[in-house]
C-alpha cells in the first residue's frame, strides 16, 4: 500500500460484490482501498469453485450488466467459449442461463479490472478493528508485516459474513437453522453408463447405517449417489452444521468438507466400476451459502421477492429462483420466479441502522432466509456491488450520507458505467 492512509472509500471483501464495488468507485474518481483476506480476487467464483456466475439475464432480456458483467464476458472471450443463448429460456432450468468462465483466467481479469481502475489493492489483509468517526471511518488493517491504521469516508462491507458490521459492534441477524455449505469439486475415472447404480446405492446405504458416511455427503433427495457420480461430484454434496462467519466456524467447516472428501472418495472407490475414481479438481474453500446479515433500514422478504417488488430506492435488479438448501442437508427447495417477475434489491437494505457511510453488498444485505436464498448469487451480488461503489463515491464526494444521495445522480452515475437501473423507478426519480 502507498504511504497515505487516507481514502474516500475502503472497501473489505474482493469477491463478486467487492472487487465490483472497488472498481466503480475508483472509475468514478474516489481514492479507494480493497481489502482482501486471501491471495487472489473472485471470492466464490475462484476460491470456492462456483465458477458459473449468474443470473445476469432474465426472461430472455439482459437485468444486470456493467462492472461484473465486462469481467465475465471477457473471460469467456479470453478463453475462446461462446455464451448462452440467453433468449432461449422457455422450459431450460436456471442453470442452463449461468455462465461458465475459467477460474484462473477470470481471476487475471479481476486484477486488471481493479488496478486499471486505479483502485489500490491489499491481498493477504484482515481488518481487525473498525470504529467510527463523526466524518468517516478508520480501521486496523491485519497483513504480514503487522497493523496498519487506515482512514476512510465511506466503508463497504462486501465480505458476504457482513464481518466489518459486527466489528463496528453493529447488530446482525442469524436464522436458527443456517443453510449446508458445498465444498465443490470434479469426478473422474468412470464411465458412468456402465455403473450399477442401484447396487452403490444400495451400499450407500448401509455405508450410512454403518457409520462410514453421512447421508449430507450426497445432498440429493432422489438417487443420491447417482445425482453425484451423473454430475462428475459438481455441487452435489452438502456440509452441514456450520457458520462461516468467522474463523472459528470457518475453520470446522473446512475441515467437515476435507474430511467428507475423503469419506466420498473411500466409499467409492471401494464400488464395482469406481475402482479408479478420482478427484480432479477440489476447490480451494467450502462455499458458504448462508451465515449473517445485517439489521438494515429496510428487509427484503421471500415475498417482496417472489412478487418482483419495485421498491421506490432501487439500485439494482436481482433474478434467481428462491433456493433453499434442506439445513439437515438432504434435498433442495427451489421455487422458480412466475414469467415476468424481476425482483429490484433496494438501497436501504444494504444500508445498516444506526451506521453512517457504512455500505453492504453481497448476501449479507438486510432479507430474510428465503429471500437471501435468491438473491446471495454472484450476478445479484455484482449489480448491489457496483451500486454500492457509486453509492460510496458521491457520498465521499458531497460529504453528504449515503441514504441522502439523490436517487437520480445514483442512477446516472450507475448507467454512465454500464449498469442496468430499474427503469420504471429510475423514470419516477427523474
Amino acid at each position: 500500500m502507498s504511504q497515505s492512509s487516507s481514502f474516500d472509500v475502503v472497501v473489505v471483501g474482493g469477491g463478486p460484490a467487492g472487487l465490483v464495488a472497488a472498481a466503480q468507485a475508483a472509475r468514478a474518481g474516489a481514492r479507494t482501498l480493497l481489502v482482501e483476506k486471501s491471495s487472489v480476487l473472485g471470492g466464490t467464483t475462484v476460491l470456492n469453485g462456483v465458477n458459473f456466475p449468474g443470473l445476469f439475464h432474465a426472461w430472455g432480456r439482459q437485468i444486470i450488466a456493467g462492472i461484473g458483467w465486462e469481467l465475465v464476458r471477457s473471460a469467456v472471450a479470453e478463453a475462446g467459449e461462446s455464451l448462452p443463448d440467453f433468449s432461449d429460456f422457455r422450459g431450460r432450468p436456471h442453470w442452463r442461463q449461468q455462465v461458465l468462465v475459467d477460474r484462473a483466467i477470470y481471476a487475471a481479469l479481476a486484477d486488471r479490472v481493479v488496478i486499471e481502475s486505479g483502485c489500490e489493492l491489499r491481498l493477504h489483509t484482515l481488518v481487525a478493528e473498525v470504529t467510527s468517526h463523526a466524518d468517516g471511518w478508520s480501521l486496523r488493517l491485519c497483513g504480514k508485516d503487522g497493523l496498519a491504521p487506515v482512514r476512510t469516508r465511506v466503508l463497504i462491507d462486501a465480505t458476504g459474513d457482513a464481518n466489518v458490521v459486527a466489528l463496528a459492534g453493529l447488530p446482525l441477524r442469524r436464522n436458527a437453522r443456517l443453510q449446508p455449505g458445498t465444498l465443490i469439486m470434479h469426478a473422474a475415472g468412470y464411465d458412468y453408463d456402465r455403473l450399477d447404480l442401484e447396487a452403490i446405492e444400495a451400499a450407500f446405504v448401509e455405508a450410512v447405517e454403518r457409520g462410514e458416511m453421512r447421508r449430507a455427503d450426497f445432498h440429493s433427495a432422489h438417487q443420491p449417489v447417482s445425482v453425484f457420480l451423473r454430475s462428475r461430484g459438481n455441487n452435489a454434496m452438502h456440509v452441514t452444521d456450520i457458520d462461516g462467519g468467522t474463523s472459528a466456524g470457518k475453520t470446522a467447516a473446512e475441515l467437515a468438507a476435507r474430511a467428507a472428501l475423503l469419506r466420498i472418495h473411500r466409499f467409492l472407490r471401494r464400488q464395482p466400476g469406481l475402482e479408479s475414481f478420482r478427484l480432479d479438481q477440489v476447490a480451494t474453500e467450502c462455499g458458504i451459502r448462508e451465515s449473517a446479515t445485517i439489521v438494515g433500514r429496510a428487509c427484503i422478504t421471500a415475498d417482496d421477492y417472489a412478487s418482483g417488488r419495485l421498491w421506490p430506492d432501487a439500485v439494482s435488479y436481482s433474478f434467481y429462483p428462491i433456493d433453499v438448501h434442506s439445513p439437515d442437508g438432504v434435498g433442495i427447495d427451489i421455487r422458480p420466479l412466475t414469467e415476468g417477475v424481476v425482483p429490484t434489491i433496494p438501497r436501504r437494505a444494504m444500508l445498516p441502522r444506526d451506521a453512517h457511510n457504512l455500505i453492504v453488498a453481497g448476501r449479507s444485505v438486510c432479507g430474510d432466509q428465503e429471500a437471501n436464498s435468491a438473491y446471495r448469487v454472484q450476478a445479484s451480488a455484482m449489480g448491489m456491488g457496483q451500486a454500492a461503489g457509486a453509492l460510496a463515491a458521491l457520498a465521499a464526494a458531497s460529504g453528504c450520507e449515503a441514504e441522502d444521495v439523490p436517487l437520480p445522480a445514483l442512477h446516472d452515475l450507475l448507467r454512465t458505467h454500464g449498469a442496468i437501473v430499474p427503469a420504471e423507478t429510475a423514470a419516477a426519480a427523474g
